[in-house]
């Protein structure tokens, strides 16, 4: 009996020393498996159990993630071949159950394949550009995924990446015989055509060396996991998003206009970051050590490792150089003259005032029309005295009145929406109290959102501005003054049609007691729906404009209505609301006199048809054979540059900004902001839309009975 228990004993002892070993070698990849796994499973849960309409996470699902995240890490289909794809069909319907606790396979073993294959391609990309192309040939590339399979065979895959190179040495190899033709005159550019080609090659290899390079540094084996939550979350809907750390941190500075870091704008030339210019006041610039033209080569946090940022592409290297107030950052820098030198500083606020509202004055005859632009419903909720966008405009409406100005125009195109509370503010200030918009939950409850603290700030004639890119908060901005008869909707024909409204979940555990940081981000998830105060949802329908203004993105596929996982349209019961009452004006003359007239109108007829040319001819395969491709390149490029033309003005509106803003435009201390301002103020002269708008509003001013603006 003593003998077995201590034959036990030692098989005990043995077997602990042998974990001991184990656990001490895979404890650190463990740990990080096991982070995985709890991020995966709790994003799994939030889910199912918080999303405003979930599908279910079964054998289906699974297989529509598979699928996705792979079109997802070869968006051309030229870097997985078919055999790679069924080696993986193993795991095709067991992703549901690693979402909800099993051991997860899929992810490490498409990483496994990715950078294979990505080691392949970049052996195989340097061996084709080494020879020259035969551009006399018949044979065409198709360019659009959806209507490719992934190479049958290796052979398939590398005649894939020829005519993909050869695709973009030819680009590159026309523009410079091109280039040559107009300076056929001038000995220092006269190259042979050979010459140009193998220059054409020799560019096309830095671009995508650098490319690959840059996706071999940056898609880690953790970004590689975050695009696959992503991929989970976005077959829910389209706006269901994760964002780690690092993310969530980049898109609450998007947010809130301020951020933490060094106070210099960066640009990217081949392959390096540079300093671009320094904004006074910042942290580099109290530094007195960076300079414009100054090379990054390597970024710091405070004593720790420095990180190569060699191949980094502007975004990547900016997530980098900022980060908390009074943190330290560690730049190695290279000096226009050749220097090295490490750089310490210490991150500051930034506020980005360019992404604020902002407006101008439009001379249209007798008339002073108010101009505002807004390119987003941003909010700063985590300071007392944070930026708001309902704030900013109203003082942007206040400038105006001072001025004078008869009509107001509002610039919602590409304003992609933010903050729901902000939209509800700014309804209020010019329709008063009253609902504005209703939000229903999963469970069905319905809540009308109302505006009871602002009185009208502006009750004169009123048009807003919406495009293809106007989502969201700028949907139920434009409908509630619509709905109210506030003023004329004008822009293309629908804006963008996201109906749904998305929350921040912190996930994992609180890193402080102060910040709202967690361990692994956020889970930015859909959990209601918006409706019009008429009952009606914007979601994939969008708002329809009063007058609508055809434009080069009107038949481009970029709505909601575009994306197959987008949640459906419908309808729920009216709120009780009264139409606008001040003034007698009758806007529907207004609006039937303008569609008819743009429908006629030359400039506006070009543009329809040129884009509806342009969206059917885009998909089409584009000829290998130089002289094929030139006269297919020349009706595009000749469509696109009509296109420009006839969205510019030849003779430029008057425009001026309000005497408060004359120091921001003209006197800007940072000179490179002020030239930007500028910049935006000449862009408006000759904006077609801006002018028809504008016409519009002197229309509505004429057309009213009153025209006296509240003070």
């Amino acid at each position: 009996m003593k003998s077995t228990k201590g034959l036990l004993l030692s098989a005990i002892i043995l077997f602990a020393v042998l974990f001991f070993a184990f656990t001490k070698n895979t404890g650190h990849e463990n740990k990080l498996v096991n982070q995985k796994q709890k991020l995966l499973t709790t994003i799994g849960a939030l889910l199912e159990e918080q999303h405003y309409s979930p599908k279910n996470i079964n054998d289906a699902f699974s297989k529509q993630v598979f699928k996705k995240y792979l079109e997802d890490l070869d968006a051309d289909k030229t870097l997985f071949l078919q055999s790679d794809i069924n080696s993986l069909k193993k795991y095709e319907t067991n992703i549901d159950d690693e979402i909800h606790g099993a051991d997860i396979k899929f992810e490490p073993a498409v990483k496994q394949v990715y950078d294979k294959r990505i080691t392949e391609v970049m052996n195989l990309y340097k061996e084709i550009l080494s020879k020259p192309f035969d551009f006399t040939t018949d044979e065409s590339i198709v360019l659009d995924a959806d209507k490719l399979t992934y190479p049958s065979d290796e052979k398939d895959w590398k005649d894939r990446w020829r005519k993909k190179l050869k695709y973009y040495t030819l680009e590159r190899y026309s523009d410079l015989l091109e280039l040559k033709e107009k300076n056929k005159l001038d000995t220092s550019v006269n190259k042979s055509d050979a010459q140009l080609e193998k220059e054409a090659r020799e560019k096309i290899l830095k671009i995508v060396d650098r490319t690959y390079t840059r996706n071999k540094i940056t898609n880690t084996e953790d970004e590689l996991f975050n695009k696959f939550v992503n991929t989970i979350t976005n077959q829910m809907d389209p706006h269901t998003d994760y964002f780690p750390p690092v993310e969530k941190r980049e898109f609450d500075e998007r947010m809130s206009g301020r951020f933490y870091g060094i106070g210099a704008l960066l640009t990217e030339a081949d392959g390096v970051i540079k300093i671009a210019s320094i904004s006074p006041g910042g942290a580099a610039w109290k530094s007195g050590e960076l300079m414009a033209n100054d090379i990054i080569l390597k970024v710091a946090q405070g004593t720790a490792e420095p990180v190569d940022v060699a191949g980094y592409d502007v975004t990547d290297a900016v997530k980098l150089i900022r980060g908390g107030k009074g943190t330290e950052v560690r730049l190695t820098i290279k000096k226009q003259d050749g220097t090295i030198k490490v750089i310490s500083i210490m991150r500051d606020e930034i506020v980005l005032d360019e992404v604020f509202a902002r407006s101008a004055i439009v001379k249209n005859g007798n008339d002073k029309i108010g101009y505002i632009f807004l390119p987003d419903f941003y909010a700063d909720f985590d300071r007392p005295n944070g930026a708001r966008c309902s704030d900013d405009v109203a003082r942007e409406v206040e400038k105006l009145k001072a001025e004078d100005v008869k009509g107001i125009v509002l610039d919602l195109r590409m304003n992609g929406g933010g903050s729901l509370y902000e939209v509800v503010q700014m309804v209020g200030m010019f329709v008063g109290h009253g609902p504005v918009v209703q939000v229903r939950d999963r469970n069905g409850k319905s809540t009308v959102l109302s505006d009871n603290n602002h009185s009208v700030i502006y009750d004169g004639p009123l048009a807003v501005m919406v495009n293809e890119g106007s989502a969201s908060a700028s949907e139920i901005f434009a409908a509630a003054i619509q709905d109210y008869k506030r003023g004329i909707i004008v822009g293309s024909t629908s804006t963008f049609g996201k109906g749904t409204v998305q929350k921040n979940v912190p996930v994992g555990k609180a890193l402080d007691m102060f910040s709202g940081k967690t361990e692994f981000g956020a889970l930015k998830l859909t959990f209601q729906k918006f409706y019009r105060i008429n009952g009606g949802s914007t979601q994939l329908k969008g708002v329809t404009p009063d007058i609508v203004l055809p434009d080069y993105y009107d038949f481009m596929k970029i709505r909601e209505k575009d994306n197959p996982d987008a949640l459906p349209w419908d309808e729920i019961a009216k709120s009780t609301y009264q139409s606008w009452q001040k003034g007698t004006m009758n806007f529907d003359n207004i609006i039937k006199k303008e569609n008819e007239e743009i429908k006629t109108d030359w400039n506006f007829k070009l543009i329809k048809d040129n884009t509806q040319w342009l969206s059917k001819n885009l998909e089409s395969p584009v000829e290998l054979n130089i002289e094929k491709y030139k006269q297919q390149q020349k009706l595009l490029h000749s469509t696109n540059t009509q296109i420009g033309k006839l969205s510019k003005l030849e003779n430029e509106m008057n425009v001026e900004v309000s005497t408060l803003d004359k120091g921001k435009f003209y006197n800007n201390p940072d000179k490179s902001k002020g030239e930007r301002y500028q910049r935006w103020l000449k862009d408006i002269k000759t904006d077609l839309y801006i002018s028809q708008t504008v016409k519009i509003v002197s229309e509505m001013v004429a057309g009213s009975s009153s025209t006296t603006v509240s003070k």
